[in-house]
């Protein structure tokens, strides 16, 4: 049947009929992923549980508001001072806001600073289906009209919509990311096959899983209510890039061998496929299973992310195993230009760079691997000085957007929480007595007067510090200490500072369950690949290790070199998930081979055979999945560069020293020990012949 399978994509029939589907499949794909953007839910309200607190007031707080709503808030300064003309052109800009498509309500303002250099105006901009885009468009035709006739007058759009406007213009539609990341790959691959045309299978195919992986993801958003974001569709972007040419590496090393021992290339493929199938498969399904997990999150954005970068696995392998095999079958050996692999040739023998290090490592094994591991452990104390308690909206980017510098006037010369409050909804007959707690709260600098709707009251608070600041969470929670003690109010607190709050605790909560679960997870999954317990378990801790010794220097590039004032609150989970899911993948790659080699060598043999025909390609495919992650940082965003770099940097630390050097090391002390309790460690080294009929794991024989 396995047989069979892998005959399939690269039958003299069959392959036609492999790419005919794909094609047929990728015509409505193309027009369905070109919608993704319209199911996106950028607005952090929408990523809380339903259960939040911030979550609640947003429903309640309906009958006060008009509609679903953001703040723009329009600063207008002028060092000189502002003079009579400069209020007149405010009062009419006010005026002419009250025009503009999905601006609701009265603003209010505008407003002349106390030291009389700054002018603030409050405008509400609906939110509708349109979301980060639409509000985008408003802050675009505000912008239009406050620069008319400005004479000088600095003119600048912060607060939420000004924070989604940038947002949008960070993103830029998401087409650069995906031409980086292209270009990314194909100069690896280059480097990597030594052919201008092979590159570009690999890319065709991985363009064409990652179109097909948006749609099948807007279908779910669209009808199974899978919650998506501007942030899920960069990272799989990346993601699939990554993970789908890495699979396309594995695939045409086996396949090029193949070609020397096979005159038939629809045989050879057959045979290619049959071998590297098992391993590549069994990667795509660990790091798959690992990112469902991001399922069991409370955090809906994180939540939605999991099976969204799932899907771009999955459908990444499915491309790799049947259209990549079909179009080099249908290209023939001439694809490999201009080395083609010829029938009947041998591989020049020659010792590659891994072999000498695997002799190397064998000299003093255990000195070897206590060495690397303390390195390793001296560069994850810096991850004790990461600062991942969440970034105001000023620094989430890069270099500094109108929101940041119209939020830096704004704080010089007004109230720092202007325009931006919290809400406090309480039963109506308990107001004065909310409204009394609210104005006892340290930092809370003034609050209004009640408003009243039914049975149910509404209080605002302006904040003394910036409302995306530690500063004012810190003021959400004693407000919400102070209110929730009134018996009987049923007082909750919102508004954008809170749910800000409630996403960095849901944020908190949601590693503490999902981290234990996936290193369950992928112990389970190595435990029945490898048949084994102490294998798995060292795996898991190189690569734990591997992850903290990453955090740790990313930690101290993030403060040292980038100066960035901190880190996502979800940005520890997703890195680790992303690190040890792929982390994993190459030690299996490795391990299923040194396992193979030990049925007839025995483990030491095996471990110096394994680390010497895996290595070139392992090394090759974590180039690729390195620098697609390290194109993220194209993006003015400091979530994306951080992700970047420190899955990036995480990824050939994995690569070049942990699976290289701790694992080999390892495999050689510990000997047969490697592979208790299975039958392998029960029969000793002594060498037998490989089992026949089983297919080879390692997708890479003979690679240097």
């Amino acid at each position: 049947m396995m047989r069979k399978l892998a005959s399939f994509p690269s039958g003299r029939k069959t392959k036609w009929v492999v790419i005919v589907l794909w094609a047929a499949l990728l015509v409505p794909a193309l027009m369905l992923a070109g919608r993704l953007g319209d199911v996106e839910e950028n607005d952090s309200s929408a990523w809380l549980p339903g259960d939040a607190e911030s979550t609640a007031v947003v429903e309640r707080a309906e009958k006060f508001l008009p509609g679903d709503t953001v703040p723009a808030i329009v600063v207008y300064d002028r060092p000189g001072g502002i003079t009579a003309a400069d209020m007149a052109k405010a009062r009419a800009d006010a005026a002419a806001f009250q025009g503009v498509e999905r601006v609701v309500g009265t603003p209010q303002g505008p407003l002349k600073s106390e030291d009389g250099q700054a002018i603030q105006t409050v405008v509400q901009v609906q939110k509708d289906k349109s979301g980060w885009n639409g509000i985008g468009e408003v802050v675009d035709a505000m912008t239009e009209v406050g620069e008319e006739g400005a004479g000088g007058l600095g003119f600048h759009v912060t607060g939420p919509a000004g924070y989604a406007s940038d947002s949008v213009k960070a993103f830029g539609g998401g087409g650069g990311l995906t031409a980086i990341t292209a270009a990314v790959v194909v100069v690896i691959l280059l480097l990597t096959y030594r052919s201008p045309l092979l590159p570009l299978l690999p890319l065709l195919t991985a363009g064409g899983a990652l179109v097909t992986s948006e749609a099948v993801i807007y279908l779910l958003a669209k009808n199974a209510g899978l919650v998506v974001n501007t942030q899920t569709s960069f990272i799989l972007t990346v993601l699939v890039f990554g993970a789908a040419t890495d699979y396309a590496l594995l695939l045409t090393s086996r396949y090029r061998e193949e070609l020397r021992r096979h005159e038939d290339r629809h045989k050879a493929m057959a045979e290619a496929l049959y071998r590297s199938g098992p391993a590549i498969t069994a990667s795509a399904a660990t790091v798959a299973v690992s990112l469902m997990l991001l399922m069991l999150a409370t955090l809906n954005s994180t939540q939605g992310l999991g099976p969204a970068c799932a899907v771009g696995i999955l459908v990444g392998l499915l491309g790799m195993v049947t259209l990549m095999p079909a179009l080099l079958v249908v290209c023939g050996r001439w694809i490999f230009w201009p080395v083609k692999p010829v029938y009947g040739a041998a591989e020049a023998a020659k010792e590659g760079v891994w072999t000498r290090v695997g002799n190397a490592v064998s000299r003093r094994p255990r000195i070897v691997w206590i060495g690397t591991a303390l390195a390793l452990g001296v560069m994850a104390i810096g991850a004790f000085g990461l600062k991942a308690d969440g970034l105001s909206n000023k620094d989430q980017f890069t270099g500094k957007p109108q929101m940041a510098v119209g939020e830096e006037i704004s704080n010089r010369h007004f109230p720092a929480g202007s325009g931006d409050p919290v809400y406090v909804v309480a039963k109506a007959a308990s107001a004065e007595d909310v409204k009394a707690a609210l104005s006892g709260v340290p930092g809370i600098a003034e609050v209004s007067p009640p408003a009243f709707k039914g049975d149910e009251a509404m209080i605002l608070g302006e904040l003394r510090d910036s409302p995306s600041g530690t500063a004012a969470m810190r003021a959400v929670e004693r407000a919400r200490d102070a209110v929730h003690r009134i018996d009987g109010a049923d007082a909750q607190v919102g508004g954008n500072t809170a749910i800000t709050l409630d996403t960095r605790e849901a944020a908190a909560r949601d590693s503490r369950l999902i981290i234990p679960m996936v290193l369950v997870v992928v112990f389970l999954i190595l435990a029945l690949l490898l048949r084994a317990i102490v294998a798995p378990l060292l795996l898991m801790a190189t690569v734990v290790l591997s992850f903290a010794a990453a955090m740790g220097v990313s930690s101290l590039v993030f403060d040292h070199v980038f100066d960035f004032a901190g880190a996502d609150a979800n940005f520890p989970l997703l890195t680790f998930v992303f690190l040890v899911a792929l982390g994993i993948d190459y030690n299996i790659f490795l391990v299923t081979r040194v396992r193979e080699v030990t049925l007839s060598h025995g483990t030491r043999r095996g471990a110096l055979i394994g680390l010497s025909t895996t290595g070139g390609v392992i090394t090759s495919a974590g180039l690729v999945l390195a620098g697609t992650f390290a194109a993220m940082a194209s993006l003015p965003l400091v979530f994306a560069a951080e992700l970047g770099f420190a899955v990036a940097f995480g990824v050939l630390l994995d690569t070049m020293v942990v699976r290289s050097v701790l694992v080999t090391a390892l495999t050689l002390d510990l000997d047969r020990w490697m592979w208790w309790p299975s039958a392998l460690f029960r029969r000793g080294d002594a060498p037998r012949p490989p089992e026949q009929g089983l297919p080879d794991l390692e997708p890479a024989l003979g690679a240097r």
